[in-house]
């Protein structure tokens, strides 16, 4: 997800629109693989975020939970 935003941040990368995009559609591609092989059940929350694509909210989520598992036991 930080490689995500380092794409979304990248200035050179927006200046070419199409490879800009497929960057972002790779990216997305592997967060959502990454996001299906993850340990079930997982938080409620983190499920919505991942489910709804909404990975800053993920990454923040993840980043404040770090200190407990992001997985429901």
């Amino acid at each position: 997800m930080r490689e995500r935003l380092a794409i979304i941040h990248d200035e050179a990368s927006r200046r070419d629109e199409e490879k800009h995009i497929a960057r972002l559609r790779v990216i997305s591609e592997k967060i959502d693989k990454l996001a299906a092989a993850l340990q079930r059940p997982i938080d409620p929350q983190l499920a919505h975020y991942l489910q709804r694509r909404s990975y800053d909210k993920a990454l923040e989520f993840l980043e404040h939970c770090s200190g407990r598992s992001a997985t429901v036991d």
